[in-house]
């Protein structure tokens, strides 16, 4: 089977349709003129259900006349399934779709999406709506490279990079950009007195995190030596780096990245945390964080910090998309990069479409512009490897 062709699994049963426009599902790609947006969600992380719920509103958005749509699922046990509640709800309207998509579906194998040759590949995408590792840190992106299909996002250098909070560090500072100070360490070199010694090097409180998550999955805020034992002790449950980061009294601005050559940045956008800190609850649970869209800036201010993000994008080789996180000490260093999320959330809380709708791009064009991205990213490397 050739690329993008998935005719064969999705004609075997005849009351599953990936067809969201109201025709058949069961034709050749080559009759049908819209493009074939493959959709990838759940994953293996930790960020398994964030990826379930960005899903759901991607599916809704996508214009049915524009894609035909097929929802893939990866469970957590890494189990590829052709995602048949998805697919009903799809044929039956977007408007049927659950608020979270489920991963259960008809058991496939990666090969049977994604194929093994160029047929109809300039209008199949991969769409990987897939957090944290496992997904968004260049293993899902390596094999859609060795499927020689298109995706949206950044490619596996970047990807990886963006996901290695550590490793996005030390390629930041080597790029001149501000951040806060900070320490990484792996597993095997801490020793029992190495929450003593980062408080000393650092001050408390502390901030702890996997150097390999997102969605702020296991980060800590810790105010005494002993919280940092424990907060290290959460971080290695799901990495063997560990970032260990001084907490940083300021704003948190966040600006929305679409590349491109030249990527442009979103205006920027406020985050006031309804907990102690932005954590996983706050963003995704309870909703008691306030987002300021535009953020209360003045126009020098929104001008630098745009500029900076942009200039994160591409020191970091993110394409497509990405979401730079900044603190602003207004009265103190300045802009602070903390982060950057090569693959931010999609749900309807999430800052990363709000911005753009408040840059004037709408959730749907927005996909749009994504989808070209690749299809355009894609045929520039095909001229450089087809020999």
């Amino acid at each position: 089977m050739g690329t993008g062709d998935v005719s064969s699994i999705d004609g075997d049963d005849p009351s599953v349709s990936t067809d969201s426009g109201g025709g058949g599902g069961g034709g050749t790609p080559s009759a049908d003129p819209r493009i074939h947006l493959v959709v990838l969600f759940g994953g293996q992380s930790a960020e398994h259900d964030v990826s379930c719920t960005s899903a759901t509103h991607v599916l809704r958005a996508a214009n049915p006349g524009t894609y035909r749509i097929t929802p893939v699922g990866i469970g957590r046990d890494g189990t590829w399934s052709l995602a048949t509640g998805a697919q009903r709800a799809l044929a039956a309207g977007s408007g049927a779709l659950p608020d979270r998509l489920d991963t259960a579906g008809r058991s496939i194998s990666p090969a049977d999406v994604l194929g093994a040759g160029p047929v109809d590949g300039a209008r199949t995408v991969v769409l990987p709506i897939l957090h944290g590792p496992m997904g968004e840190d260049g293993t899902v992106q390596g094999l859609l490279e060795l499927a020689n299909v298109a995706y949206v996002g950044s490619g596996v250098l970047g990807s990886a990079l963006g996901m290695d909070k550590a490793m996005a560090k030390e390629v930041l500072a080597a790029g001149g950009i501000p951040q806060a100070r900070h320490l990484a360490v792996r597993e095997d070199e801490l020793t029992p007195g190495s929450a003593a010694r980062f408080v000393e090097q650092l001050g408390l409180p502390l901030f702890i995190k996997p150097a390999n998550m997102g969605s702020s999955i296991g980060v800590s805020k810790a105010k005494s030596v002993e919280a940092v034992r424990d907060a290290i002790g959460l971080a290695l449950s799901y990495d063997e780096w560990v970032l260990v980061e001084e907490a940083v009294t300021g704003r948190e601005i966040e600006v929305a990245v679409l590349g491109g050559r030249p990527p442009r940045a979103s205006v920027p956008g406020e985050i006031v945390p309804g907990a102690e800190f932005y954590d996983y609850a706050d963003k995704y649970v309870d909703d008691g964080s306030q987002a300021l869209v535009p953020a209360p800036l003045t126009t020098p201010q929104s001008d630098e910090v745009r500029a900076l993000a942009v200039r994160v994008f591409e020191l970091l080789r993110a394409e497509g998309l990405a979401r730079v996180d900044f603190f602003f000490e207004e009265h103190g260093r300045g802009w602070l990069c903390n982060e950057i999320n090569t693959m931010p959330g999609f749900t309807p809380i999430s800052m990363y479409p709000k911005l753009w709708q408040a840059t004037g791009l709408s959730y749907s064009a927005l996909i749009d512009e994504l989808v070209q991205l690749a299809l355009a990213r894609h045929a520039r490397r095909r001229r450089r490897t087809d020999h």
